[in-house]
């Protein structure tokens, strides 16, 4: 679970019961994130409803704040879980390149280094 996060709902019906879904949905993708970025991450959810809007009247959008980088995502669906469950796909993507690129290495560098004793071996 993130050390900071905040909820913000705007003209949202049942707001507690969302807020309790979004913490968990969003709250839990911290185990996608390096141990380094855990500890400063800083996330920021708003949530809106829209009633002019016909096709897709809900909008979450997420703000995280991580070491050297800021994660934005901004969904619309017709109803506001599906588009919590929608920030929370895309947030997923984001943190696999975000943990791609600045994580260390080390593993390619020792798997490549498995790899090479093996085949010495059989040589």
């Amino acid at each position: 679970m993130f050390k900071k996060l905040e909820i913000t709902a705007v003209h949202v019906t049942s707001a507690e019961d969302i807020k309790k879904y979004a913490t968990k949905k969003i709250g839990e993708l911290d185990n996608y994130l390096p141990k380094h970025a855990r500890e400063s991450a800083h996330v920021e959810i708003f949530l809106k409803e829209f009633k002019n809007s016909s096709k897709n009247p809900f909008v979450c959008e997420v703000n995280m704040y991580l070491p050297n980088k800021t994660i934005v995502v901004k969904e619309k669906a017709p109803s506001l879980s599906s588009a919590i469950d929608a920030v929370e796909s895309s947030l997923k993507i984001q943190f696999k390149k975000y943990k791609e690129k600045h994580e260390g290495g080390k593993n390619r560098r020792h798997l490549l280094g498995r790899l090479s004793k093996k085949n010495l071996k059989r040589w």
